[in-house]
């Protein structure tokens, strides 16, 4: 009997001193896919609202966004969410412009502390046709960085530089242009970062809609468990 309460008394105390499961924080870098309006850094650009502009979606609450339901369902943490609607990863935009003060290669080193980054961008890069340039990993000088190769390229390896040993996906739409579809797929490979390639996604003005979250944060969970 004393052996017996020994033995109890000693697992009780393991069980106390057990650190606690410590849950995971998830960050974000995105586009307008990932916005919503008080979730952002202040002054980037947004596309979902409360209360939604129905005309452009029906989506209006947070919860109803992919990253919040991915968070939730997963037991994970949340962290920085850097998105910003209309953002290219390259520093070229739509009709030319300069987006360097929001594109993907510029923010991308501002992420907070975060244990896995969800990278979901490539779409306005599609959208404006912005030029491909070649397959570069090194020595990028700033013009290179307005081609969306070298933007690519550099801003995995900035990651992989200033977030070492966090689990790093990017989540690639689907209807991009063949070039950039392939372009991520040969970049990621080199980075050692999985692609995570959405299917079927209901949208509404090019967007994802409650429908339409639900299945992207369904794809992503699935492929980051």
């Amino acid at each position: 009997m004393k052996k017996t309460l020994t033995l109890f008394c000693l697992l009780m105390l393991v069980l106390v001193q057990a650190p606690a499961q410590v849950r995971r924080t998830i960050a974000v870098l995105g586009d307008s896919y990932s916005t919503f309006q008080g979730f952002i850094p202040e002054g980037n650009a947004i596309w979902y609202y409360s209360p939604a502009n129905k005309q452009q979606t029906d989506v209006e609450r947070v919860e109803q966004t992919w990253w919040w339901q991915v968070i939730k369902q997963g037991g994970y943490k949340m962290g920085m969410i850097n998105a910003y609607s209309g953002a290219t990863i390259c520093n070229t935009g739509y009709d030319d412009a300069d987006f360097s003060d929001r594109s993907f290669v510029t923010r991308c080193r501002n992420l907070g502390n975060p244990d896995i980054i969800l990278i979901c961008g490539a779409t306005n890069d599609s959208w404006a046709g912005v030029k491909m340039g070649e397959y570069q990993y090194g020595d990028w000088r700033r013009a290179d960085l307005y081609y969306f190769r070298p933007a690519m390229a550099k801003m995995l390896n900035d990651i992989r530089l200033y977030y070492p040993n966090v689990d790093v996906y990017f989540i690639l739409n689907s209807q991009l242009k063949d070039d950039i579809n392939k372009s991520v797929d040969e970049i990621c490979r080199h980075y050692d970062v999985p692609v995570i390639k959405l299917k079927d996604i209901d949208k509404k003005s090019g967007h994802p809609s409650i429908k339409g979250m639900k299945s992207f944060a369904e794809q992503v969970l699935k492929a980051i468990k």
